[in-house]
């Protein structure tokens, strides 16, 4: 959905502690979810101003942001 919020903690409820606590102690997954907040804000922010930008560089954004959020929920799964 256009302008959605994916921010970890409400893809992954389940995971809501483990994801602040890794925050707080895992400097690795707490880039990997700077990295993930920012993509994700940048990409609401260009979808819900629907200001132009080429398709190639907006589907980069969002294919780097899945990557992201599979790295992120794999650590979370396996605790790696």
């Amino acid at each position: 959905m256009q302008g959605e919020n994916h921010a970890l903690v409400y893809e992954f409820p389940e995971y809501k502690d483990k994801i602040l606590a890794l925050k707080e102690s895992d400097a690795d997954f707490q880039e990997q979810a700077k990295e993930y907040h920012k993509l994700d804000h940048k990409i609401r922010g260009l979808e819900s101003a629907n200001i132009p930008t080429d398709d190639q560089h907006f589907n980069e954004l969002r294919l780097r942001r899945a990557q992201l959020k599979d790295v992120i929920h794999e650590r979370l799964k396996n605790g790696a």
